[in-house]
C-alpha cells in the first residue's frame, strides 16, 4: 500500500509555540508509520521554517499529500497558515480560512455565534490606547475578564476583581493584541466538548473542567499538574444533549470543518450554559482534553487521526471539484 505523505507542520510564532512543540510529538508519535510517511514542518518563534517552506503554488508541494497543521494561536490557528495552503491547492486538517479567522477573533465570534441563536456571556470591547476601565465597570461591573481578542491557551487572560486589578488586566492584554475583549465574569462551571466531521458533525460526551486556581489559565492547562478533569462530566441527560447540541450549532454557525474544541461556561444561579469560545486547533498533547473526550466516546488517537487526514481530504476533492473560473 502506497503511504499517504503526511506534513506535520508544528511551532510558530504565537505564544502558544511550546503547546504546539508537545502536540506535534503526539500526534507524530501516534501516525500509523504502515500508512503515512511523516514529514516534519517546524516554524521557528520567529517564523523561519526548519526545512524548505511549503510554497503557496499548485504543483510545488510533490512530497505532500495532505497537511497536519498544529500551529496553535496567531499565525497558525487563524487563517493564515491556511491560507498558504489553500494558495498551494493542498488538503489540510482542520478548519478553513474563513472558520479559522472567525474563531480565532473573540469578538467576532461572539458576535456571529449571537446571531445564529447560539448563546455567549456579555462583553464589550476596546482598544490599546483607548483603554476606559469605568466604561467596563459601568456596563459589566466587576469581577471581568479581560483577554486579548486573538489568542488562546489562556494566554494574556486575567480576572479583575477591583478598579486597580482591571486596570493591570487591561495593559497585560494589550501586550498581546491591539484589541482587548471584556466578559461578564460568571459564577459557575466549565466544561468542553469535542466536535468532528465537515458537513456531518458530531460531538463527544463532554468533560468539566475543576481548576485548582481561580481560572483555567495557562499555567493550570501546561505547567501545574493540580487540574482535576471529570469525563464524562456530571451533567444530567438533558443538560448533556443540550452541550453537545450547542456545541454542533456554534461549529457551524462558525463555519469550521474538520475538528474544533468548544469551551462552556454553567451559570450556577441560571442553569444557562454559554459558549466561551470554539478552539479550531485544539492541543493534542497527552494531556489535551479534544482526544481525551473522543477516546472515552469511542474513538481512539490513533482512529481520530485518521478520521481528521480522512476529513481533510474528502473537503479538498469537494472544493476541487468547485468552479472559480467561467
Amino acid at each position: 500500500m502506497t503511504k499517504l505523505k503526511v506534513a506535520v507542520v508544528y511551532g510558530g510564532r504565537s505564544g502558544e509555540h511550546e503547546v504546539s512543540l508537545r502536540s506535534a510529538e503526539s500526534i507524530i508519535n501516534n501516525l500509523d508509520p504502515a500508512r503515512y510517511e511523516v514529514t516534519r514542518y517546524l516554524v521557528s518563534q520567529q517564523g523561519q521554517w526548519s526545512s524548505a517552506p511549503i510554497l503557496p503554488a499548485p504543483g510545488t508541494n510533490p512530497n505532500i499529500d495532505v497537511v497536519f497543521p498544529i500551529t496553535h494561536g496567531t499565525f497558525g490557528e487563524d487563517g493564515t497558515m491556511q491560507g498558504l495552503f489553500e494558495l498551494a491547492d493542498l488538503p489540510y486538517v482542520g478548519p478553513g480560512v474563513l472558520g479559522s479567522a472567525v474563531a480565532m477573533d473573540k469578538e467576532l465570534a461572539k458576535r456571529v455565534l449571537r446571531d445564529a441563536g447560539v448563546p455567549v456571556v456579555d462583553f464589550l470591547v476596546q482598544r490599546r490606547g483607548e483603554l476606559d476601565p469605568d466604561a467596563i465597570i459601568a456596563k459589566l461591573g466587576l469581577p471581568a475578564f479581560v483577554k486579548p481578542a486573538n489568542l488562546g491557551s489562556s494566554v494574556g487572560i486575567s480576572k479583575a476583581k477591583t478598579r486597580e486589578q482591571l486596570i493591570e488586566s487591561l495593559e497585560i492584554a494589550a501586550r498581546y493584541d491591539t484589541k482587548i475583549i471584556i466578559e461578564r465574569s460568571i459564577t459557575g462551571r466549565e466544561f468542553e466538548c469535542s466536535v468532528l466531521g465537515n458537513e456531518q458533525l458530531q460531538a463527544s460526551f463532554p468533560c468539566e473542567i475543576l481548576p485548582e486556581r481561580e481560572f483555567y489559565d495557562y499555567e493550570a492547562k501546561y505547567i501545574l499538574d493540580t487540574t482535576r478533569i471529570e469525563l464524562p462530566a456530571n451533567l444530567d441527560a438533558n443538560q448533556t444533549a443540550t452541550i453537545r447540541q450547542l456545541a454542533i450549532d456554534a461549529v457551524r454557525a462558525l463555519d469550521c470543518q474538520g475538528m474544533s474544541r468548544v469551551d462552556f461556561l454553567l451559570e450556577t444561579a441560571t442553569g444557562q450554559f454559554y459558549v466561551n469560545e470554539v478552539n479550531t486547533l485544539p492541543g493534542f498533547t497527552s494531556i489535551s482534553m479534544y482526544p481525551k473526550m473522543w477516546e472515552h466516546s469511542g474513538i481512539g488517537y490513533a482512529e481520530l487521526l485518521d478520521r481528521l487526514i480522512q476529513l481533510a481530504m474528502d473537503r479538498h476533492a469537494r472544493r476541487k471539484a468547485t468552479q472559480f473560473h467561467r
